[in-house]
Parts: structure tokens; C-alpha cells; sequence
């Protein structure tokens, strides 16, 4: 049986499946990747990406930071791929029960997916720092320099920056589900940023899968690797769901 059969039965037997994902999910869409050799870490700013999207820098430098977000982080007209769209045929044939996601861009709800945990937030939620009136992404992306709220206050993306904290509810449940999971299939992450890596230690159930082009720290944990694009694995594995 070759790997992708071995993924497809391993679906086909499963009726509690955890998707977690990361950036190479996304790739397919054409959202860069920020750690590849064309990702955004590899571009030339006056300051580096990790640098710009911190805490920090959006207090000191908010005219900066929009720049640069609006720039680099909101890709607009980019449509869910394969990936995307398997994973919400899998939720509503009941095999799938979340999916958890380290991305930011609002695909896996575009393409149907209804349980989804965004670890790091989205592009799509935006609130004010005063007031914490809500805006949708039309406030980020219609602004000259600097969003603002009626009542004078800075509208912030509601995404975790560096030196910010994961938010412990989404964090609480994406541990439920990874921990009470039969097959936890991790698709298109290095495994590399914690703590949002961290949550695979919390499965403990039958089958590990990893689909990722490049090989990741647990990959020797994993029951079936797949070095290949998320949304063809995904697509010929889920394409008539049993």
C-alpha cells in the first residue's frame, strides 16, 4: 500500500480526526510562507519581519507596522485550495471533529470548515484598543496610514504578535481535542514555533500522521510521514470518503 492508500485508510477508519496546521497549508493558496527561502524573512525591510510584527514595534512604530501589515500580512483575493476544502468534506461526514490552525488568513471558514481554533488569530477580526468596538478587515485595509476607531482609539489586528500570549480559551480547547483525538493529522508546519508546536505532545491516541514537504523533529514519532503537497495528499485521501 503505498502512502497516500495508507492515508486514506487511516481517515476511512476514523470518525475523530484533529487537523493541525501551519503555514504550508496556506502556500498552495499562494499566501508566502514566512519561513521558506522566498518567505517574508528572506525580503529586505529597514527592520526584520520578527522585529516589525512584535508587541513593541506596533506600540513605538504603529505607522511602521501598518506599512509592513498591510503590505505583506493581508493577501487579498486568495481563495482556499485542496487542503481547505478536504478538510471541511471530512468535517461534515462527521470524521473530522476541529481543525486547529497556526494561520491567520480566514481560508478554512472560507472553504466551510466550522470548528476552527486560530492559535495566532485573524486578518478578519480587528478591534479598537480603547473602546474594543469590533471592525472587520475593510477598517485595516481603507486606511491611508493609521486605522482609528470613532472614539479616537487604534484599531489593532486581532493576531498575536510576538511577546504576546496565545489566548488561553482557544489554547484550552485545541489541548481537548489533540488529547481526546484517535488520528491527529499535522499538515504543512516545521513543528518549529512554540508553544503552538508544543500541543501535538498532548495526543496520545492511535494514529500520528505528518504530511509536510520537508522533514520535521517528529517525524520518528509520526505512524505515517508524507513528504508531498498537503492538497493532493489530503484531496486523494478524503476524494470519496467512506
Amino acid at each position: 500500500m503505498n502512502k497516500l492508500d495508507e492515508l486514506k485508510n487511516i481517515i476511512d477508519n476514523s470518525d475523530n480526526i484533529v487537523f493541525f496546521g501551519g503555514a504550508g497549508v496556506s502556500t498552495e493558496s499562494g499566501i508566502p510562507d514566512f519561513r521558506s527561502v522566498d518567505g517574508l524573512y528572506n525580503m529586505k525591510y529597514d527592520y526584520p519581519p520578527e522585529t516589525i510584527l512584535s508587541h513593541s514595534f506596533f506600540m513605538r512604530n504603529t505607522k511602521e507596522f501598518y506599512k509592513f501589515y498591510k503590505d505583506k500580512m493581508i493577501c487579498e483575493n486568495v481563495e482556499p485550495n485542496k487542503a481547505h476544502y478536504a478538510l471541511a468534506e471530512l468535517e461534515k461526514a462527521g470524521k473530522l471533529k476541529a481543525v486547529i490552525t497556526q494561520n491567520i488568513d480566514g481560508l478554512h471558514q472560507l472553504a466551510g470548515s466550522r470548528e476552527v481554533l486560530e492559535l495566532h488569530g485573524s486578518v478578519h477580526r480587528n478591534y479598537c484598543m480603547r473602546c474594543r468596538k469590533f471592525y472587520d478587515i475593510n477598517a485595516i485595509i481603507n486606511c491611508d496610514e493609521i486605522p482609528m476607531c470613532d472614539c479616537k482609539g487604534i484599531i489593532k489586528p486581532d493576531v498575536v504578535l510576538y511577546e504576546e500570549g496565545l489566548d488561553n480559551n482557544t489554547l484550552t480547547k485545541a489541548v481537548n481535542y489533540i488529547s481526546n483525538a484517535d488520528v491527529l493529522i499535522i499538515g504543512g508546519t516545521s513543528l518549529t514555533v512554540y508553544p503552538a508546536a508544543g500541543l501535538i505532545d498532548y495526543f496520545a491516541g492511535r494514529k500520528l500522521v505528518l504530511i509536510n514537504k520537508s522533514a520535521t523533529t517528529k517525524d520518528s514519532k509520526a505512524d505515517l510521514v508524507i513528504n508531498s503537497s498537503i492538497g493532493e495528499a489530503l484531496s486523494y485521501a478524503v476524494g470519496n470518503i467512506d
